[in-house]
């Protein structure tokens, strides 16, 4: 509704494109009673109009007549001012709206007593932008928005609308030509491929985790405290085969998941990107929604519910997040508004090489703002306690898998992404300040310094880096048949050298088991299961004492044989096989001795708290290492670890002082799969010099085995510290009989044989 004049005379005017509508009227809601001033029908499609002389601007509804006979009265989208203000743009433009997700996509508003949705959108190349739904048939005539002065952004409230409305933005640029696009700032998405938006609330959640949240808070600055991570694909952790392999929602993931993670020991589950993606096969690392949960287990709310079940029972929930690259789809960001607007124009900045992706333009104030506004709606609207940063290293160099004249130099003509690295700093700094207690994660793999220190430091300010290195390493050494280990001694000992430079975080993730790299289990060194499965029990034991917090990907804690099929579920069946069983009851014991005992799981990061015993012992391939209490020194592990299958007796390792040395850890257990004898739950150490100590335990050291012996001072009155259970402490001694909880007659015949259980040695 507008002032005008006509013919001479002063009044409003008012217009309305209404859909199928062959009549229609203006409703005085100020004046009940009032005549409706009926409108002329200028076009066929719909369009009216009314000139009422005398009238100044009042409140009004359009009631219409359909082409089958129904009356409507609706508002009219055009009558609302704006839903943005200017301090809004101004941030926005700026870049420093942090919750501009509150502010452009789609909400439901009440704007006074009239329900809707108002939906903005930035596109500021685009010459028209409609928002298109089923309220409008798909055709973008009809809601045309408006464009709010130089912002770039494009808005409008459309009365009556509701919850469940799918809708995309037509968008046409400088050239004439309209694209379909689905919303940026989305929180829910239906399936490809029509990929449109679909309105939806995501603050109905009633959260039930308040004890947690606030443990959160307080424990906010510690970031050496016990960490052991299950990484997850939620699309094929389990799978309901007898209904057509149909992947589980979120709501019936949250009681499964949280209590396997609670009986493994766990402290958090990580789940590979979640946000919204068009291609399953990319697993959710090509991303077209970055605020709404993708549709595959269900709206929001079901993961609002997922999240919040979790942490009632004690589990952290890290989503994966990807701001280094998006996906070419025409309907997604790419070209959003018919120019290169989220991506840089020129391939040399714009191209993922690698993945036939696209580039952030991280040196955009709206693209900045839109990136730090998803990370902070994960952790707002989702409870998330930690984002785990995607290929880092690719957006820290410009040069990234680039060859000469591929890339363009920096500034100062160096190969650094200044841009990507200043909005690292940004959003590890608003993450920490806004959510403490949250944890930011990089995935970095190169030797890029201070990636896990503060960024008043001259850090990107992550609180933990993956540790890639020691990774490729230690799989590198066990995938090695054991004959040829000596050779390679140095990749178990070469980690050490800058183990304390980053906060670090020691993982085997998904990447290691896909594209014919094998499982965890196939990929040990061994020519028949037996070993191999004895190969990777030590191999876990040896990280899980190693300093770092620890990452597992789902599978490799049973041992699975094949490698990670995305579309199929993990082969539960067998953990029906003692050899699987073994191993994950392995995995929940090195939890439990790893985050209940702060020498282990509040140590990593303090280089006084480790030193090696003999690390020199290529030739045997044996090694060992010390972890103790440097406030004390009265609490001690000695790890050790024999690489080959040969059995080494009467092999002494140095130690601190005398005492009793329990065995907590023996990877050789018959209750893990192994063959069942060790050194009879502990030894006495001896005053006899070795490894430059003046004390020395004389062990056994059974083949393709890790030991853990544990020493405190006045041991046999010391009670057992949380994760140095009895239970656990029984499993190590496998050399007696009590020592084993045997799986059958056959286990228990095995283990309590004489040619497996030596005298102890004084």
């Amino acid at each position: 509704m507008h002032r005008a004049e006509w013919e001479g005379a002063a009044g409003v005017v008012v217009r309305a494109f209404v859909r199928a509508a062959v009549s229609c009227e203006v409703v005085e809601l100020d004046a009940p009673g009032a005549p409706s001033h009926p409108m002329a029908l200028l076009a066929a499609e719909g369009f009216f109009e009314a000139f009422l002389p005398g009238k100044e601007i009042f409140r009004y509804q359009l009631r219409y007549r359909t082409s089958w006979g129904d009356v409507h009265q609706v508002y009219n989208a055009y009558s609302f001012l704006p839903t943005l203000g200017e301090q809004d743009l101004y941030l926005f433009n700026e870049g420093k709206e942090q919750r501009v997700y509150d502010k452009l996509g789609a909400h439901l508003r009440r704007l006074g007593e009239v329900p809707g949705v108002a939906f903005a959108v930035w596109a500021p190349a685009a010459t028209r932008v409609s928002v298109v739904g089923n309220f409008n048939g798909w055709d973008p005539r009809y809601h045309p928005m408006r464009p709010l002065g130089a912002s770039g952004v494009w808005e409008l409230f459309v009365p009556g609308l509701e919850e469940g409305e799918l809708y995309k933005f037509a968008i046409w640029d400088q050239h004439g030509r309209m694209r379909m696009k689905t919303d940026p700032y989305g929180t829910y998405f239906e399936a490809p491929p029509n990929n449109a938006a679909i309105v939806q609330s995501v603050a109905r959640h009633e959260w039930g985790d308040r004890a947690w949240m606030q443990q959160r808070l307080a424990d906010a600055g510690r970031v050496d405290r016990p960490m052991s991570v299950y990484e997850v694909h939620l699309g094929s952790w389990r799978r309901v085969v007898e209904e057509g392999n149909r992947m589980l929602t979120y709501r019936e993931l949250a009681p499964l998941l949280a209590e396997y993670a609670v009986a493994l020991g766990f402290t958090h589950v990580e789940v590979l990107p979640l946000a919204e993606h068009p291609y399953t096969g990319s697993w959710g690392y090509q991303v077209s929604g970055y605020f709404a949960p993708t549709h595959r287990h269900g709206t929001p709310e079901d993961f609002q519910f997922f999240v919040d079940h979790l942490h009632q029972r004690g589990i952290g929930v890290i989503l994966d997040w990807v701001p280094a690259h998006f996906p070419r789809d025409a309907f997604a960001l790419a070209q959003f508004d018919g120019t290169h607007l989220y991506e840089h124009a020129d391939p040399r900045l714009g191209a993922h090489m690698d993945w036939g992706t696209l580039i952030f333009n991280y040196g955009r104030h709206e693209v900045r703002c839109f990136l730090i506004a998803s990370a902070l709606s994960w952790l707002e609207r989702f409870h998330i306690d930690g984002l785990r940063v995607d290929a880092v290293a690719s957006m820290l160099y410009l040069d990234y898998s680039r060859k000469a004249g591929e890339w363009i130099p920096n500034c100062y003509g160096g190969r650094e992404n200044l841009d990507a690295i200043a909005f690292l700093r940004e959003v590890n700094e608003l993450v920490h300040r806004l959510y403490p207690g949250v944890a930011m994660i990089a995935e970095e793999s190169t030797a890029f310094p201070l990636v896990s220190r503060p960024a008043a430091e001259g850090g990107l300010g992550f609180d933990y880096k993956w540790n890639m290195g020691l990774m490729h390493d230690t799989l590198l050494y066990f995938q090695k048949d054991p004959i040829h280990r000596k050779y390679v001694h140095d990749k178990l000992t070469f980690g050490m050298v800058y183990q304390y430079s980053e906060n670090f975080m020691t993982v085997f993730s998904h990447d290691e088991v896909v594209h014919l790299k094998a499982s965890m289990l196939t990929k040990m060194g061994a020519a028949n299961s037996y070993d191999k499965a004895a190969n990777l029990r030590a191999l876990y034991a040896w990280i899980w004492t190693y300093p770092g917090k620890k990452l597992l990907f789902m599978g490799g804690e049973f041992g699975q044989n094949r490698e990670w099929n995305h579309e199929a579920s993990l082969d539960w069946h067998l953990l029906d096989q003692p050899a699987h069983k073994g191993m994950q009851s392995l995995v929940g014991d090195l939890n439990r001795l790893y985050t209940g005992d702060p020498v282990l799981g509040m140590n990593d990061f303090n280089p006084s708290a480790f030193s090696w015993g003999n690390c020199t012992d290529g030739d045997h391939s044996v090694i060992s290492f010390l972890r103790l209490d440097p406030a004390t020194a009265h609490e001690v592990y000695l790890v050790i670890g024999n690489f080959t299958p040969v059995t080494r007796e009467q092999y002494l390792v140095g130690v601190p002082g005398p005492g009793f040395w329990r065995e907590v850890v023996n990877t050789n257990s018959a209750y893990y799969g192994g063959s069942g004898f060790g050194n009879f739950g502990g030894v006495e150490a001896l005053a006899r010099p070795a490894d430059g100590r003046t004390h020395s335990v004389e062990l056994t050291l059974p083949p393709l085995s890790t030991l853990v012996l544990h020493w405190a001072a006045a041991a046999e009155t010391v009670p057992p510290r949380p994760g140095t259970k009895a239970k656990t402490a029984a499993r190590a001694a496998t050399a007696a009989p009590v020592a084993v909880e045997p799986a059958g007659p056959a286990r228990r015949k095995r283990v309590a044989r004489p040619a497996q259980a030596r005298p102890r040695r004084k």
